[in-house]
């Protein structure tokens, strides 16, 4: 009976695996990361225009468009993004996570994260490797009625949203997540 759970652990950890690296081997080029930069950054304004003014104020903007998260049991998640600094792309990263719970199914959804700082910009682009949580803490907005923001946590350095084409997504977390830049 223990090996058939211990078969069915491998094989659900191979299968993340497998969603982590594939989009990997057929990375996408920098103008259609690019070209899902604005859309998705469209798509958040069009949420809250309290939003696009975070936008607006921030020193810099990191945008990942697609991130897929799948999961059945184990789970994992992935998308590439680029930073804008002055409404131009900088450099480009990829978002990688694993969780493990009861979990099962799959999701699209787009996540931004606004460096309100030039300092906390900084320390993201002088990184070898960002981790959520570990190396600097994202404060997730959420969205009220009417397109107001929870202002209480608009003075943080660094600020984050995670959207689906429904809207703002809650109760998600970005904990553990790791940041890494590519090159392109």
């Amino acid at each position: 009976m223990l090996s058939i759970h211990r078969s069915y652990f491998i094989a659900a950890l191979m299968a993340v695996v497998l969603l982590v690296l594939s989009p990997a081997l057929s990375a996408d080029d920098k103008a259609k990361i690019d070209s899902g930069t604005q859309k998705a950054l469209e798509k958040l304004r069009s949420h809250s225009e309290k939003a696009g003014e975070l936008v607006d104020k921030a020193a810099g903007v990191l945008v990942f468009p697609d991130v897929v998260k799948m999961g059945f049991g184990v789970g994992g998640q992935y998308g590439e993004g680029s930073l804008l600094v002055k409404d131009m792309p900088t450099s480009y990263f990829v978002t990688a996570g694993a969780s493990f719970g009861l979990q099962v199914g799959a999701q699209v959804k787009s996540e931004v994260i606004l460096f309100m700082t030039k300092e906390a910009l900084s320390k993201f682009q002088n990184s070898s490797g960002w981790r959520v949580g570990v190396d600097g803490s994202v404060a997730l907005i959420k969205l009220g009625g009417g397109g107001s923001i929870d202002t209480a946590k608009i003075n943080q350095p660094v600020v984050g949203f995670i959207f689906s084409n429904q809207g703002l997504m809650y109760n998600l977390t970005m904990e553990g997540t790791k940041i890494t830049r590519i090159a392109r």
